[in-house]
């Protein structure tokens, strides 16, 4: 068995699985892993696949237009997953999606397709939950900032969906958890950064500034709630506890 293994940027996750098609050992005879690679297993080789620009831009032309640009969809937004095994889910998905085109999207009784679509709606239910749950502040010079800390990667969904709806605006929308942010500079797209420990430190200081909206908002959201119909439970199963971390409603008031 020959084990293809690349980091967790989607352009590095394309580039292994060419490089593993290319290979021509055979699909049964290879698998593709996520490094960090926790245990080796005996009688493996193991192969590292760097990046490679050309390489991911074919793979990508070629679920597009062999299978479908939703094809293309499900396989972005299931790299972004958190699940370990995504990158030899993404491959087994496109062997069927290669030999049957556009049709192996109906082919739900297919395990590789099933645990695609699975793989694919659980992180667009996720960013659509922060699509909703983003909340934004305004720091010096104009700049709104928004924190989230997602389970997948869904950074770049949405960011898309606030390029959309703030295109004259500047602002940052930054992962906490992979110290990554989204920056959107007036009337431009978007671009992705990596963040220092000490830049992401200082832009968490606008979530602790308060002004007269954010009181008003809290005092807004507890007011229209009705005691009588007030259940906790329903609640936390429509807004997870942990979606709340940065959201301005649940923040803890200052004295």
């Amino acid at each position: 068995m020959t084990i293809f293994t690349c980091g967790t940027d989607f352009a590095e996750m394309m580039t292994c699985i060419y490089d593993a098609w290319a290979s021509k050992l055979g699909h049964a005879n290879v698998r593709l892993m996520l490094e960090p690679v926790e245990q080796t297993e005996l009688f493996c080789d193991y192969i590292h696949v760097a990046p490679d620009e050309e390489k991911t831009g074919r793979v990508i032309r070629s679920i597009q237009q062999k299978i479908s640009f939703e094809a293309y969809q499900w396989v972005y937004r299931a790299a972004m997953s958190c699940d370990k095994e995504r990158l030899d889910t993404i491959y087994r998905f496109l062997i069927f999606g290669f030999a049957y085109g556009k049709d192996v999207l109906h082919m739900l009784s297919a395990q590789p397709v099933a645990r695609m679509l699975e793989l694919s709606r659980r992180v667009g239910n996720e960013a659509h939950f922060f699509r909703e749950f983003a909340r934004f502040d305004r720091a010096a010079g104009g700049v709104y900032v928004s924190h989230i800390e997602p389970k997948a990667n869904v950074l770049t969904i949405v960011a898309a969906h606030f390029a959309d709806r703030m295109p004259s605006e500047h602002w940052l929308l930054i992962d906490d958890g992979r110290r990554l942010a989204a920056a959107h500079p007036r009337d431009e797209a978007f671009y992705v950064t990596e963040l220092a420990e000490e830049e992401l430190e200082k832009l968490r200081e606008t979530e602790r500034q308060e002004d007269i909206y954010t009181h008003m908002w809290q005092e807004f959201f507890d007011t229209i709630g009705i005691e009588a119909r007030r259940n906790p439970c329903c609640q936390r199963t429509l807004m997870p506890l942990w979606y709340r971390k940065h959201v301005t409603e649940f923040r803890q008031k200052q004295s």
